[in-house]
């Protein structure tokens, strides 16, 4: 016979309360209202004022640990070897080494550049991490392959190294500017998702004088054809000699979004250069050339 017991509903009356039920759903069931809140999950003695939304635990995107380490899991998945559902499945049945020892808990999290990860006896092979930066030229597209046969950035690229990488972002063919390539897949959403509001910073030339009122209200949002837009910060360029030209940062990944903001006001963009992406800037880099990351500047993108 279940065991049971007796609770408070908010409304005083006794109400009886399988353990196993609440066992089942993960609720706590007892003590979960009392007269002084009439509300869930209150303790004794506190209140909640009605109204109060919940904290909610949804899934959130994965993130990698300060220390380069993720789960088992995901380092198979990204291998190719399976999914990660089924990756779970073979680390309970102790199929999986991870340096010569064998791991059946879930969870784990490995280094997946210096720890060794076994498989049916054969170690599984990860390409290590690149990340490298480009000052790109204008006249290329940020695209791996064009059927057009134009210039395309990863040409300025394909001696960096031997894993293949990709754009982080892209930059229409006629800006100019810092663009990043790795093979991090998961630090590449990181920096292009929207809900991280990674910032990046332009300078732009365009064919008049930048009127200051448009200025602020590229601040305060204007309406696109794609909905509502606005730029965090801009100044005059040159220390605000050059009123035809113009210092903007914002945050919006947007497809041409500073043109198009430009465009809105009628100004005509004579030349657009991305000089800062996140943390990076263009400093010691020429047009045309790239250069790998240190191991600080990727830690500081991989704590943003």
């Amino acid at each position: 016979m279940k065991k049971r017991r007796t609770t408070n509903n908010p409304k005083g009356r006794n109400k009886n309360v399988s353990e196993d039920r609440s066992k089942k759903s993960g609720f706590k069931t007892s003590g979960s209202y009392y007269k002084t809140s009439g509300k869930p999950g209150a303790k004794r003695g506190e209140s909640k004022p009605f109204g109060e939304k919940p904290k909610r635990s949804g899934k959130t995107a994965p993130k990698r640990s300060m220390d380069g380490k993720i789960r088992l899991n995901r380092f198979l998945a990204q291998a190719g070897i399976c999914s990660r559902r089924e990756a779970d499945t073979l680390i309970e049945t102790g199929v999986i080494e991870v340096n010569n020892k064998i791991v059946t808990e879930l969870g784990i999290r490995i280094d997946p550049q210096n720890d060794v990860v076994h498989y049916g006896g054969e170690k599984i092979k990860v390409e290590k991490y690149q990340y490298v930066l480009l000052n790109k030229p204008k006249d290329f597209i940020t695209t791996s392959k064009d059927p057009q046969n134009r210039k395309t950035v990863l040409e300025l690229v394909s001696n960096a190294c031997i894993e293949r990488i990709y754009p982080v972002g892209r930059l229409d063919r006629n800006t100019l500017g810092l663009l990043l390539f790795t093979n991090d897949g998961m630090l590449a959403e990181k920096l292009t998702h929207p809900r991280n509001e990674i910032g990046k910073t332009y300078q732009i030339e365009v064919d008049k004088t930048i009127q200051s009122g448009h200025m602020k209200m590229m601040i305060e949002g204007i309406e696109l054809e794609d909905g509502f837009a606005k730029v965090d910060d801009i100044h005059y360029a040159d220390n605000g000699t050059n009123k035809s030209g113009a210092v903007i940062t914002l945050h919006s990944g947007r497809n041409r979004i500073v043109r198009r903001i430009f465009e809105h006001f009628d100004y005509k963009v004579k030349k657009l250069d991305r000089i800062q992406f996140a943390t990076l800037d263009k400093k010691g880099l020429p047009r045309g050339q790239w250069r790998h990351l240190t191991s600080v500047e990727v830690g500081f993108l991989k704590t943003m």
